[in-house]
Order: structure tokens, then C-alpha cells, then sequence
């Protein structure tokens, strides 16, 4: 384990992994760490072409410290001090909230950042959305105010489209559940992050390429999303992962886009 200090004196903790090109995995994703199983496999892939930074983002996986208030701002503060420690020059990879945060980097980093590849960045996709959305924030913020941490991760994974079933059988029986209530606080984060419209304005200013990928099986306000973002950043590119992938794709698919993508000349 590595740690690097960002700005407000936050400890962030990561593990370097694999050889070649830099790549910072920021993960995303309900109460995701870097040691959480589908993170470790996901950054194992990718470190079989690239020097992968996978970092455990504040306030996540007990390693990394939680200097509040949270906001964007102090995100992106992070993620700069952990380019700064790989020397700049570095290629992003997002995934879910994660993509929100690499777009605001793409956006404000971009003298530091090469490129940039986003998975299913998960903003609302219009008006009507965000009502809906903003009414579950609210929900999930009084119960993580109450610390009923089990029921706000059950609240906001049913919320997300996760049957009960599943929630309270394969969620709640995998070894890793405890390690996820611990982090549930951070639910407000990536709720915070996904609550409004895609910022398509300041997308339009994005000088660095990137690479949107969304799953072809997500659900169409994804798809949406990703679509509008492509639409509105100059020379910005679109795929669709076909074969079954959802919110969660198999790394294999994703490490071949982003391995094309990211090894081009610019």
C-alpha cells in the first residue's frame, strides 16, 4: 500500500500494479474500494497492458481518511496529487461515478491528463429524472443521519434497479457485506456526484480525446447519457459494449477498447 497527501491533508491510499502506459482506475459504483473483489479483478485485467494506479477514493475501504465537508472539488483535489505522484501525463479510466469524476478532471486536469476513458457515466438524462433521482438522495441521506447504514445500502441498491431478492441474498451473504456498511456514508458521495444533468456546457470545452463506453444492456437512461456527453465533447467517441454487458462489463471487453483507444497516437 502507497499513500499520497492531497491539498486539505486527506491520506489516499493506492497500490500500483502491471507494466506500461499510467492509467489511474477510478473506481465508482456503490461503496466500491480498491481491495473489493470486482475492483481487484477489474485492475488485475488491466494491469496486463498498463501501469495501473487503482486508489481507494476518500472516505472508501478504511485506508484512505475523510476530511469533510465532501465536495467535487476536494475529489479532484485527490485525484490531481495522485497524478502528480505518477508523473503526470497519465491516461483516466471512470467507471459509474468514477466517469464523473475523470470528465470533471478531463475538464479542469487537462494540462495533466492524456486521455480519457469513461464507463456508463451515471448522470440523470433530463428534468423529469432528476426529481425522481434527487427524491431517492433525500431518502438515502436520512437514513445514512440515522446511521441505519444497512438499510440505506438496501435503499439505495433497490433503488438503483437491484431486485430485493438479490439484495438480500447475494448481497447480503457475500463476505465483503460488513465492508460495505462501514463505507455506506459515502453513498451520499456518489449520490451527490449523479444527481444532476450532464454538465454539456463545460463538456464542450474538453481538449483531451476521449472514449465513452456504455453497456449495451443498461437501461436506456444510460445509454441517453452517454449519447448527449459524445454529442456535446469535440472528437469524442462512442461504443456500445455489445455480448451482454451491463453496469458491471467483463474488464477482457473493456481492456480492448481502452487498449486501442489509449495506445493510438494522438
Amino acid at each position: 500500500m502507497n499513500i499520497v497527501q492531497s491539498k486539505d491533508g486527506t491520506q489516499i491510499a493506492y497500490d500500483v500494479l502491471g507494466k506500461g502506459p499510467v492509467l489511474i482506475f477510478i473506481t465508482g459504483g456503490a461503496t466500491c474500494f480498491r481491495s473489493f473483489e470486482p475492483v481487484i479483478h477489474d485492475a488485475s485485467t488491466f494491469a496486463q497492458q498498463f501501469t495501473v494506479y487503482n486508489y481507494d477514493r476518500r472516505g472508501r475501504g478504511g485506508d484512505s481518511s475523510n476530511t469533510l465537508p465532501y465536495s467535487i472539488e476536494k475529489e479532484i483535489d485527490d485525484l490531481e496529487a495522485l497524478i502528480d505522484e505518477a508523473g503526470g501525463d497519465v491516461h483516466l479510466y471512470g467507471h459509474s461515478s468514477g466517469a464523473i469524476i475523470a470528465l470533471e478532471a478531463a475538464i479542469r486536469l487537462d494540462n495533466k491528463i492524456n486521455k480519457v476513458v469513461l464507463y456508463d457515466p451515471p448522470y440523470v438524462e433530463d428534468e423529469a429524472a432528476k426529481k425522481e433521482f434527487n427524491q431517492l438522495k433525500e431518502q438515502l441521506n436520512e437514513l445514512l443521519e440515522q446511521k441505519k447504514y444497512a438499510e440505506a445500502l438496501a435503499f439505495f441498491l433497490e433503488g438503483i434497479g437491484i431486485p430485493r431478492e438479490v439484495i438480500d441474498g447475494m448481497f447480503r451473504q457475500s463476505p465483503q457485506w460488513n465492508s460495505m456498511l462501514k463505507i455506506a456514508p459515502t453513498l451520499a458521495y456518489d449520490t451527490m456526484l449523479a444527481s444532476d444533468l450532464a454538465p454539456l456546457k463545460k463538456a464542450s470545452k474538453v481538449t483531451v480525446p476521449v472514449q465513452i463506453i456504455v453497456g449495451k444492456e443498461n437501461p436506456k437512461n444510460m445509454q441517453e447519457v452517454a449519447k448527449q456527453l459524445s454529442e456535446a465533447i469535440p472528437n469524442a467517441k462512442l461504443i456500445e459494449l455489445e455480448g451482454g454487458q451491463n453496469h458491471m462489463p467483463d474488464p477482457k471487453l473493456v481492456l480492448q477498447i481502452m487498449s486501442s483507444f489509449l495506445k493510438a497516437h494522438r
